[in-house]
Protein backbone atom coordinates (compact mmCIF):
# COMPACT_ATOMS: atom_id res chain seq x y z
CA UNK A 1 0.00 0.00 0.00
CA UNK A 2 3.09 2.59 0.55
CA UNK A 3 3.41 2.33 -2.73
CA UNK A 4 0.35 2.97 -4.66
CA UNK A 5 -0.43 5.23 -1.84
CA UNK A 6 3.19 7.27 -2.48
CA UNK A 7 2.23 7.42 -5.92
CA UNK A 8 -1.37 8.59 -5.60
CA UNK A 9 -0.11 11.51 -2.97
CA UNK A 10 2.99 12.26 -5.91
CA UNK A 11 0.10 12.71 -8.41
CA UNK A 12 -1.97 14.96 -6.27
CA UNK A 13 0.57 17.18 -5.16
CA UNK A 14 2.33 17.57 -8.86
CA UNK A 15 -1.40 18.62 -10.24
CA UNK A 16 -2.66 20.97 -7.30
CA UNK A 17 1.04 22.30 -8.04
CA UNK A 18 0.42 22.88 -11.85
CA UNK A 19 -3.07 24.49 -10.77
CA UNK A 20 -1.76 26.79 -8.12
CA UNK A 21 0.64 28.04 -10.80
CA UNK A 22 -2.00 29.01 -13.53
CA UNK A 23 -1.18 25.75 -15.69
CA UNK A 24 -4.02 23.55 -17.10
CA UNK A 25 -3.81 19.96 -16.34
CA UNK A 26 -5.07 19.33 -20.02
CA UNK A 27 -1.61 20.28 -20.97
CA UNK A 28 -0.39 16.57 -19.73
CA UNK A 29 -2.51 15.44 -22.26
CA UNK A 30 1.07 15.17 -24.63
CA UNK A 31 0.66 11.67 -26.00
CA UNK A 32 4.23 12.63 -28.19
CA UNK A 33 5.85 13.22 -24.91
CA UNK A 34 4.41 9.65 -23.36
CA UNK A 35 5.64 7.74 -26.16
CA UNK A 36 8.89 9.74 -25.59
CA UNK A 37 9.63 9.10 -22.31
CA UNK A 38 8.20 5.39 -21.67
CA UNK A 39 9.07 4.17 -25.09
CA UNK A 40 12.63 5.33 -24.87
CA UNK A 41 13.29 4.23 -21.21
CA UNK A 42 11.80 1.08 -22.23
CA UNK A 43 14.61 0.95 -25.16
CA UNK A 44 17.42 2.04 -23.17
CA UNK A 45 16.62 -0.62 -20.75
CA UNK A 46 16.04 -2.95 -22.81
CA UNK A 47 19.73 -2.16 -24.84
CA UNK A 48 21.19 -2.36 -20.95
CA UNK A 49 19.71 -5.80 -19.94
CA UNK A 50 19.86 -9.37 -21.43
CA UNK A 51 16.45 -10.09 -22.73
CA UNK A 52 16.77 -12.97 -19.63
CA UNK A 53 16.57 -10.40 -17.03
CA UNK A 54 14.30 -7.68 -18.44
CA UNK A 55 11.37 -10.83 -18.73
CA UNK A 56 11.36 -10.51 -14.82
CA UNK A 57 10.25 -7.03 -14.99
CA UNK A 58 6.67 -7.44 -14.57
CA UNK A 59 7.17 -9.99 -11.89
CA UNK A 60 9.49 -7.52 -10.04
CA UNK A 61 6.98 -4.47 -9.72
CA UNK A 62 4.63 -6.83 -8.58
CA UNK A 63 6.74 -7.90 -5.67
CA UNK A 64 7.67 -3.85 -5.39
CA UNK A 65 3.74 -3.30 -5.04
CA UNK A 66 2.68 -6.16 -3.65
CA UNK A 67 5.60 -7.66 -0.77
CA UNK A 68 5.85 -10.77 -0.69
CA UNK A 69 3.89 -12.46 2.47
CA UNK A 70 6.68 -14.26 4.67
CA UNK A 71 6.72 -15.02 8.46
CA UNK A 72 7.35 -12.15 11.24
CA UNK A 73 11.52 -12.82 12.90
CA UNK A 74 9.44 -13.45 15.84
CA UNK A 75 7.70 -16.21 14.64
CA UNK A 76 10.65 -17.64 13.28
CA UNK A 77 12.13 -17.48 16.56
CA UNK A 78 9.38 -18.95 17.83
CA UNK A 79 9.91 -21.93 15.52
CA UNK A 80 13.90 -22.25 16.22
CA UNK A 81 13.16 -22.38 19.74
CA UNK A 82 10.56 -25.44 19.63
CA UNK A 83 13.48 -27.01 17.13
CA UNK A 84 15.84 -26.80 19.75
CA UNK A 85 13.46 -28.19 22.68
CA UNK A 86 12.88 -31.22 20.25
CA UNK A 87 16.32 -31.97 19.37
CA UNK A 88 16.79 -31.86 23.22
CA UNK A 89 14.22 -34.08 23.86
CA UNK A 90 14.20 -35.95 21.23
CA UNK A 91 17.00 -35.93 19.24
CA UNK A 92 18.01 -34.24 15.40
CA UNK A 93 16.03 -36.87 13.82
CA UNK A 94 12.83 -35.53 15.11
CA UNK A 95 13.05 -32.51 13.45
CA UNK A 96 12.02 -34.47 10.06
CA UNK A 97 8.94 -33.58 10.89
CA UNK A 98 8.72 -30.04 11.54
CA UNK A 99 10.93 -30.03 8.17
CA UNK A 100 7.90 -31.71 6.32
CA UNK A 101 5.38 -29.18 7.91
CA UNK A 102 7.51 -26.06 6.55
CA UNK A 103 6.62 -23.97 4.02
CA UNK A 104 9.90 -22.17 3.36
CA UNK A 105 12.28 -24.03 1.19
CA UNK A 106 15.49 -22.41 2.33
CA UNK A 107 14.41 -23.13 6.32
CA UNK A 108 13.52 -26.89 4.76
CA UNK A 109 16.34 -27.16 3.16
CA UNK A 110 18.63 -26.61 6.13
CA UNK A 111 16.59 -28.69 8.74
CA UNK A 112 17.42 -31.55 6.04
CA UNK A 113 20.98 -31.44 5.64
CA UNK A 114 20.68 -31.37 10.11
CA UNK A 115 18.75 -34.64 10.01
CA UNK A 116 21.15 -36.11 7.26
CA UNK A 117 23.63 -35.37 9.56
CA UNK A 118 25.90 -32.98 7.42
CA UNK A 119 28.94 -31.22 9.00
CA UNK A 120 28.03 -27.73 10.69
CA UNK A 121 30.72 -25.91 8.66
CA UNK A 122 28.71 -27.31 5.34
CA UNK A 123 25.60 -26.58 6.08
CA UNK A 124 27.26 -23.20 6.60
CA UNK A 125 28.65 -22.82 3.48
CA UNK A 126 25.53 -23.97 1.43
CA UNK A 127 22.94 -21.66 3.10
CA UNK A 128 25.07 -18.71 3.22
CA UNK A 129 26.12 -19.18 -1.04
CA UNK A 130 22.30 -19.66 -1.16
CA UNK A 131 21.92 -16.02 0.52
CA UNK A 132 24.62 -14.18 -1.37
CA UNK A 133 23.00 -16.30 -4.76
CA UNK A 134 20.19 -14.24 -3.53
CA UNK A 135 21.42 -10.91 -2.80
CA UNK A 136 22.78 -11.04 -6.33
CA UNK A 137 19.57 -11.73 -7.93
CA UNK A 138 18.09 -8.87 -6.02
CA UNK A 139 20.67 -6.39 -6.92
CA UNK A 140 20.27 -7.07 -10.51
CA UNK A 141 16.15 -6.88 -10.49
CA UNK A 142 17.14 -3.45 -8.12
CA UNK A 143 19.69 -2.29 -11.15
CA UNK A 144 16.78 -2.31 -13.63
CA UNK A 145 14.50 0.13 -11.74
CA UNK A 146 17.61 2.52 -11.00
CA UNK A 147 19.07 2.40 -14.47
CA UNK A 148 15.55 3.51 -15.38
CA UNK A 149 15.21 6.48 -12.88
CA UNK A 150 18.78 7.88 -14.71
CA UNK A 151 17.48 7.46 -17.97
CA UNK A 152 13.98 8.81 -18.01
CA UNK A 153 14.94 12.46 -16.82
CA UNK A 154 17.62 12.62 -19.80
CA UNK A 155 14.87 11.08 -22.27
CA UNK A 156 12.94 14.16 -20.50
CA UNK A 157 15.74 16.72 -21.88
CA UNK A 158 15.94 14.82 -25.25
CA UNK A 159 11.72 15.26 -25.10
CA UNK A 160 12.04 18.88 -25.00
CA UNK A 161 14.77 19.78 -27.23
CA UNK A 162 12.38 17.79 -30.08
CA UNK A 163 9.62 19.80 -28.96
CA UNK A 164 11.44 23.22 -29.67
CA UNK A 165 12.19 21.68 -32.71
CA UNK A 166 9.02 21.40 -33.15
CA UNK A 167 8.21 24.62 -32.15
CA UNK A 168 10.78 26.95 -34.34
CA UNK A 169 8.51 26.00 -37.20
CA UNK A 170 5.69 28.42 -35.54
CA UNK A 171 7.15 31.42 -35.12
CA UNK A 172 5.27 33.22 -36.95
CA UNK A 173 1.92 32.65 -34.98
CA UNK A 174 2.23 33.83 -31.84
CA UNK A 175 -0.56 31.55 -29.78
CA UNK A 176 0.96 28.32 -31.99
CA UNK A 177 4.24 29.13 -30.69
CA UNK A 178 3.45 29.21 -26.65
CA UNK A 179 1.45 26.09 -27.00
CA UNK A 180 4.10 24.60 -28.90
CA UNK A 181 6.99 25.43 -26.44
CA UNK A 182 4.43 24.49 -23.20
CA UNK A 183 3.85 21.41 -24.89
CA UNK A 184 7.53 20.57 -25.05
CA UNK A 185 8.48 20.78 -21.48
CA UNK A 186 5.94 18.38 -20.84
CA UNK A 187 8.40 15.35 -21.99
CA UNK A 188 11.15 17.13 -19.62
CA UNK A 189 8.14 16.96 -16.68
CA UNK A 190 7.64 13.18 -17.23
CA UNK A 191 10.91 12.46 -17.45
CA UNK A 192 12.09 14.02 -14.13
CA UNK A 193 8.81 13.04 -12.28
CA UNK A 194 8.84 9.49 -13.38
CA UNK A 195 12.35 9.01 -12.84
CA UNK A 196 12.47 10.34 -9.38
CA UNK A 197 9.18 9.41 -7.97
CA UNK A 198 8.41 6.08 -9.79
CA UNK A 199 12.09 4.41 -10.42
CA UNK A 200 14.56 5.47 -7.84
CA UNK A 201 11.83 4.92 -5.31
CA UNK A 202 10.76 1.78 -6.43
CA UNK A 203 14.63 0.44 -7.05
CA UNK A 204 14.85 1.54 -3.46
CA UNK A 205 12.02 -0.51 -2.06
CA UNK A 206 13.70 -3.65 -3.94
CA UNK A 207 16.85 -2.86 -1.93
CA UNK A 208 14.85 -2.56 1.14
CA UNK A 209 12.77 -6.08 0.49
CA UNK A 210 15.80 -7.98 -0.23
CA UNK A 211 17.58 -6.79 2.27
CA UNK A 212 14.67 -8.03 5.13
CA UNK A 213 14.77 -11.34 3.47
CA UNK A 214 18.64 -11.78 3.77
CA UNK A 215 18.21 -10.82 7.51
CA UNK A 216 15.88 -13.21 7.69
CA UNK A 217 18.00 -15.81 6.23
CA UNK A 218 21.05 -14.83 8.37
CA UNK A 219 18.81 -15.73 11.22
CA UNK A 220 17.07 -18.72 10.61
CA UNK A 221 21.32 -20.01 9.39
CA UNK A 222 21.88 -19.38 13.51
CA UNK A 223 19.16 -20.82 14.60
CA UNK A 224 19.53 -23.52 12.65
CA UNK A 225 23.04 -23.97 13.09
CA UNK A 226 22.75 -23.76 16.98
CA UNK A 227 20.04 -26.32 17.28
CA UNK A 228 22.30 -28.12 15.55
CA UNK A 229 24.92 -27.22 18.12
CA UNK A 230 22.82 -28.89 20.82
CA UNK A 231 22.47 -24.79 22.31
CA UNK A 232 19.56 -24.84 24.86
CA UNK A 233 15.61 -23.17 24.03
CA UNK A 234 16.24 -20.69 26.31
CA UNK A 235 19.89 -19.56 25.32
CA UNK A 236 18.75 -20.09 21.29
CA UNK A 237 16.26 -17.18 21.91
CA UNK A 238 18.64 -14.81 23.90
CA UNK A 239 20.85 -15.28 21.16
CA UNK A 240 18.33 -14.37 18.70
CA UNK A 241 16.22 -11.78 19.85
CA UNK A 242 19.22 -9.54 18.90
CA UNK A 243 17.66 -9.78 15.58
CA UNK A 244 14.76 -7.87 16.34
CA UNK A 245 13.40 -4.62 17.66
CA UNK A 246 13.22 -4.11 21.49
CA UNK A 247 9.39 -3.98 21.30
CA UNK A 248 8.88 -7.14 19.43
CA UNK A 249 11.70 -8.82 22.35
CA UNK A 250 8.76 -7.51 24.68
CA UNK A 251 6.13 -8.83 22.85
CA UNK A 252 8.07 -12.72 22.08
CA UNK A 253 8.76 -12.61 26.08
CA UNK A 254 5.19 -11.67 26.88
CA UNK A 255 3.70 -14.64 25.00
CA UNK A 256 6.17 -17.21 26.39
CA UNK A 257 5.74 -16.32 29.61
CA UNK A 258 1.91 -16.54 28.71
CA UNK A 259 2.30 -19.90 26.56
CA UNK A 260 4.37 -21.14 29.95
CA UNK A 261 1.72 -20.38 32.48
CA UNK A 262 -0.74 -22.38 30.77
CA UNK A 263 1.29 -25.13 30.52
CA UNK A 264 1.66 -24.95 34.27
CA UNK A 265 -1.92 -24.32 35.05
Amino acid sequence: MSSIIGIILALVAIGLGMVLKGASLSALYNPAAYLIIFGGTAAAVIIAFPFSEIKKFPILLKIAFLEPKQPSKSDQITSLVKCAEIAKREGLLALEEVALETEDAFYKKGLEMIIDGHDSEFIEEVLLDEVAAIDKRHKTGALIFTQAGTYAPTLGVLGAVIGLVASLGNLNNVEKLGHSISAAFIATLLGIFTGYVLWHPLANKLKRLSKREQEFKLLTIEGLLSVYQGMSPSALEKKLTVYIAPSERKKLENMNEEAAHEQTA
